[in-house]
């Protein structure tokens, strides 16, 4: 069956952003979930990105984030784009910034559209997009006493 998007739901929502967000306090998956809720949602794609024990083959003793002061615009903008480019019901996504250990959620993202296909669509470009446009920069250090920034 061809897909349509005659009914409302198909298309992408009114304001779909509900949640955008940098924070120095601890990250609920919780929340974004229920951001992203929708009755016109078939599909709900969630990302959580957690501090690992190991970078590159050596292990990870701690890491912070820090992030330029236009990081929440440049947010704003991924998310519009992803927004515009799918048929995006809602959307949200939250960025850790200060000192993190391993195990500590860095990053939550989630997206809801019509269909299963395109939320997993939209919710990988959201955070490959995020990673690599927002200006955060992750400082790693090492057990070896080693030190790394990363997308500085």
């Amino acid at each position: 069956m061809a897909q349509t998007y005659d009914h409302p739901g198909e298309r992408a929502g009114a304001d779909p952003i509900r949640l955008l967000a940098i924070r120095d306090t601890p990250l609920s998956v919780d929340e974004v979930f229920a951001a992203v809720g929708d009755s016109a949602a078939g599909g709900t794609a969630l990302f959580v990105g957690t501090v690992r024990d190991h970078d590159g083959g050596a292990d990870v003793a701690r890491l912070g984030y820090s992030s330029h002061p236009t990081a929440e615009a440049e947010l704003r903008r991924v998310a519009e784009k992803v927004a515009a480019d799918f048929p995006v019901r809602a959307l949200a996504a939250v960025h850790r910034v200060g000192d993190l250990s391993v195990g500590d959620l860095a990053v939550v993202v989630a997206v809801s559209c019509p269909h299963r296909a395109e939320a997993f669509e939209a919710c990988r470009r959201l955070i490959d997009d995020l990673k690599h446009q927002v200006p955060i920069w992750k400082h790693q250090t090492f057990t070896n006493g080693t030190e790394e920034w990363v997308g500085a």
